[in-house]
């Protein structure tokens, strides 16, 4: 199966940096700031748009400030009958913890909705943010649930048959996005 290369690494770097700089417009600056991270890729979002908003507003997030964590949603999810699923990771909440704070949910792609709705399900089972918003690289369409992404990278609209692999140097070796399967 032949797949079609969307976006390269200096896509996304500009994608990131972009959606840094509307989280922060958004959210009148980094105060009261959370980024959690949905395992795998979006964890590692997560982690690169929080050292692009240190490096934008150094005084307000400091690298490893505990303003980064990381929500595993594999428990929460209604689909684990169907699909096959990876082992939980362990959720990581910065130790301010999420009560009163912008919580910024941040995953590689929205698709169904379905992950999204777990992981809502899964905050409420640890506190009560101010606000909850989406950050995702690419939002492909095709929803299930009533969900948007408040800050999107790429929006690619795709078939059902297509699919979108998300490839990061931290777990993949490369930075890339391809699209997969459809029609030729």
């Amino acid at each position: 199966m032949t797949a079609r290369l969307v976006l390269h690494q200096a896509d996304i770097a500009r994608a990131l940096t972009r959606i840094s700089h509307e989280i922060l417009e958004s959210n009148r600056g980094a105060s009261d700031l959370v980024l959690l991270g949905i395992p795998t890729r979006g964890a590692t979002l997560a982690r690169r748009i929080g050292a692009i908003l240190a490096g934008i507003e150094p005084n307000s997030i400091a690298p490893g400030s505990g303003t980064v964590g990381f929500l595993d949603v594999t428990m929460y999810r209604d689909d684990l009958a169907k699909n096959p699923t990876r082992a939980p990771s362990p959720t990581q909440i910065p130790a301010g913890g999420i009560d009163g704070k912008t919580v910024v949910l941040v995953d590689d792609v929205l698709y169904s909705g379905r992950t999204i709705r777990a992981a809502l399900d899964a905050i409420s089972d640890l506190g009560r943010p101010r606000a909850v918003r989406l950050a995702v690289l690419v939002d492909r369409g095709h929803r299930e649930l009533p969900i948007r992404a408040d800050f999107v990278g790429k929006n690619l609209p795709t078939s059902q048959s297509e699919r979108i692999n998300v490839r990061l140097t931290e777990v993949d070796g490369v930075d890339e996005v391809t699209i997969e399967g459809g029609e030729s």
